[in-house]
């Protein structure tokens, strides 16, 4: 192996033709060592994946590099290479794009992006490749930022590729439909306490589980701490995310759309009491006072059994289950890959406490699994429309997911896990998380 990757050309090895080796040698000649191990040992990066490589998958998982200084030297030196490559790349149905002279355009680490006209790849500077075309999305860059021009339904949209906008005033308004829809569940589980089924006329339901497992008194209180610490460790993501701001609102959206679900079903169905422990009976409240005080005192014990709550009647669905399993699922996909110690105590926290409910005899094994299912599929349709924009800016989204379209409209793309230290002391921290 030559000095360089000019020698190695000169000595008729095609880049396409690199091993990881060779890569790893080239990448320690550029003087980027640091990154042999990330780029060539995880990642298996061989020459024809380096040709294809672009500033937006340095930045982007799996890799996300935030050196921004070696993100740009890499940068150059990769179009180095794919210039002194360009009959390669063009073999690869790829090619660079020719800025003119004199343009006002610059590149910004671009894309390689399908042309539906031509059958190939082409150098882009946009997000997104396939989808935009389709769209008939176009891009410029002006002052260093890659504007993208999107077309819908005859209309013309402005957005930032890549950008993700705190919107901090969204945040808070998501935060205002959560305290409006638990403040409502209260209530609603007030009404649903006045007609509980009598158990004398109304027994058990049967179920498997319930009919095969003893209750264990104490088990409803361990599925309460399993919550609380979840809840914990999504408040030190929530902290120390640089993208709180969006967590924030997706997390209280997607609560209060679930709980105000769980309103209309136990509302409309009453339930009888799944098991002879609970001392249940119909209550009927003098006036409507006498109602909001007790959803006030639900709501502000959080309906649980820990700060001496008691509710009936509240089933079909688990509203226990909904949360375990929204914590579990925010601290999963907004922590990194790696971090596989984190993703296996929430797991086990989120499967220990559905275990704990049915354990106590608290809910029937139906309440928790449409609880699960319900919360595990809102949540991953969410950020999969999210993650691809395929509907963010339509008519049809705007039709049916309103609130989706409101709060999503400005983040473009998948949010990455970059976390830093919010507070200017101590000066240790703020260096150790970046």
């Amino acid at each position: 192996m030559t000095a360089n990757s000019s020698g190695m050309a000169a000595s008729g090895e095609a880049v396409s033709g690199w091993s990881c080796m060779q890569v790893a040698q080239w990448l320690q000649e550029e003087g980027f060592g640091e990154y042999v191990d990330l780029l060539c040992t995880q990642h298996r990066l061989d020459g024809l994946s380096l040709l294809a490589l672009t500033e937006a998958d340095l930045r982007g998982p799996p890799l996300g590099l935030t050196v921004l200084g070696d993100i740009k030297r890499l940068t150059i030196a990769l179009r180095r290479l794919q210039r002194q490559n360009q009959s390669q790349l063009e073999e690869l149905g790829l090619k660079l794009s020719s800025i003119p002279a004199g343009s006002s355009m610059h590149p910004v680490g671009g894309e390689w992006n399908f042309d539906e006209a031509a059958g190939r790849f082409n150098g882009g500077f946009c997000s997104g490749s396939v989808l935009r075309q389709r769209r008939g999305e176009r891009c410029e860059s002006n002052s260093g930022e890659t504007l993208c021009h999107s077309r819908f339904n005859g209309r013309c949209r402005q957005h930032l590729a890549g950008r993700l906008d705190p919107e901090v005033w969204k945040t808070v308004l998501s935060s205002i439909y959560v305290f409006l829809v638990i403040g409502f569940t209260s209530f609603v589980m007030v009404l649903v306490h006045e007609r509980v089924p009598d158990m004398r006329t109304y027994p058990p339901l049967p179920d498997i589980f319930l009919d095969s497992v003893p209750r264990i008194p104490w088990a409803f209180a361990m599925a309460e701490a399993c919550g609380v610490i979840l809840c914990y460790m999504f408040l030190l993501i929530l902290l120390l995310h640089k993208h709180r701001s969006i967590l924030f609102r997706r997390l209280c959206s997607l609560m209060g759309t679930v709980f105000l679900l769980r309103c209309c079903t136990m509302f409309v169905t009453s339930l009888s009491v799944p098991g002879q422990h609970l001392q249940c009976a119909s209550k009927t409240y003098d006036d409507t006072f006498g109602k909001i005080q007790r959803a006030l005192a639900i709501w502000s014990g959080f309906g649980m059994t820990l700060a001496g709550v008691q509710t009936c009647g509240d089933y079909m669905f688990s509203g226990h289950t909904v949360v375990i399993t929204m914590l579990n699922f925010f601290v999963t996909e907004y922590t990194p890959r790696s971090w596989n110690l984190i993703h296996t105590i929430s797991w086990v926290l989120n499967l220990f406490g559905i275990f704990f409910i049915l354990a106590a005899h608290e809910h029937y094994s139906i309440d928790v699994f449409i609880a699960f299912y319900i919360t595990t599929r809102l949540f991953l349709y969410y950020h999969t429309l999210a993650n691809t924009r395929a509907y963010q800016q339509s008519r049809r989204a705007r039709i049916w997911f309103p609130m989706f379209s409101f709060f999503e409209c400005n983040v473009n793309g998948p949010v990455p896990n970059q976390y830093h230290w919010p507070f200017g002391k101590p000066a240790f921290m703020k260096t150790l998380i970046g």
